[in-house]
């Protein structure tokens, strides 16, 4: 019989997009919808941004991570991939959770689009309003 290597999972979300993440005990690869996360997301800065759960904890090199993106865009997808990797880091240790909070990564970033409204242009912008 194969031994079964536990897999932490989780899901993240920000805006519109949602990522659920994989870590899976091992030397620190990433991919990310099958590609390299540097050809994914391109930026340094998002980059960073997205490892910034795992260094909080010192687990860069320990897990492997998976990922699977979709919807929004590239910041969006970033944030909840972000997010679903704190989540996942949680689930395998506990008591990482106080460090991750206080930095933040716990959160779920609420800010979505706001929609138009009927009668309107757009979501505030009005009509231009004429006297004469």
């Amino acid at each position: 019989m194969t031994e079964k290597i536990p897999a932490f999972n989780a899901t993240g979300r920000r805006k519109t997009a949602v990522a659920r993440v994989s870590l899976i005990p091992g030397t620190g690869k990433w991919i990310c919808n099958s590609a390299d996360p540097q050809a994914y997301f391109k930026t340094e800065a998002i980059l960073r941004y997205i490892e910034q759960p795992m260094k909080l904890t010192d687990t860069l090199q320990k897990f492997d991570i998976k990922a699977s993106l979709n919807g929004g865009g590239i910041a969006g997808q970033a944030g909840a991939m972000r997010h679903a990797i704190a989540r996942a880091l949680v689930s395998s240790d506990a008591s990482l959770r106080e460090v991750l909070k206080a930095s933040g990564c716990m959160t779920r970033d609420s800010r979505m689009k706001e929609r138009k409204k009927y009668g309107q242009p757009g979501a505030r912008k009005r009509f231009q309003f004429s006297k004469r």
